[in-house]
């Protein structure tokens, strides 16, 4: 067992964990901090993904090992304390961006990501950026039309599929 320490959401989280522990596991297991999903424990899906140290990653690819001293933020970290949703999470629902929700987490951090990085994306980049992220419901339309609100661009003309 290792003793790993990091910073989840403002706040210093510690734990003894196997070398074999994945990230998502020791969010949801040690932490109950279960809004990081887990899809396909293969880094295909993206409803794990979580920002470590700024950047976006796929928490069921990554050891907790690997995350000790980090900066870990998961969709719990994103809303305000008393619970008002941030920009993003608001144009989800505002747009219609979930349906079941399973991926909806993954989906916010990803975009949150993306944002940082471009924060006026064009619909392509959008789309190219959640590659990585798989929705089984909604067909991405509303997702895409939720990003790019989020980003404070004119969504109207965005036709609905």
């Amino acid at each position: 067992m290792t003793q790993v320490t990091m910073t989840v959401n403002g706040r210093t989280a510690s734990g003894e964990v196997e070398g074999r522990t994945l990230l998502s596991s020791f969010l949801r297991d040690h932490l109950s901090l279960t809004g990081t999903h887990v899809g396909c424990d293969t880094a295909q899906c993206g409803a794990c993904m979580v920002h470590v140290n700024g950047e976006a990653v796929k928490s069921c690819n990554m050891l907790a090992m690997e995350a000790n001293g980090a900066e870990v933020a998961t969709i719990e970290g994103q809303a305000a304390p008393d619970g008002t949703l941030n920009t993003i999470q608001q144009a989800f629902q505002d747009h219609h961006g979930l349906q079941c929700g399973f991926c909806t987490p993954g989906m916010v951090m990803s975009a949150a990501a993306l944002l940082k990085d471009n924060p006026k994306p064009t619909e392509a980049e959008v789309r190219a950026h959640l590659e990585g992220n798989i929705c089984r419901c909604t067909g991405y339309h509303n997702i895409v039309k939720a990003i790019m609100a989020a980003s404070g661009q004119d969504v109207g003309a965005i036709a609905a599929e």
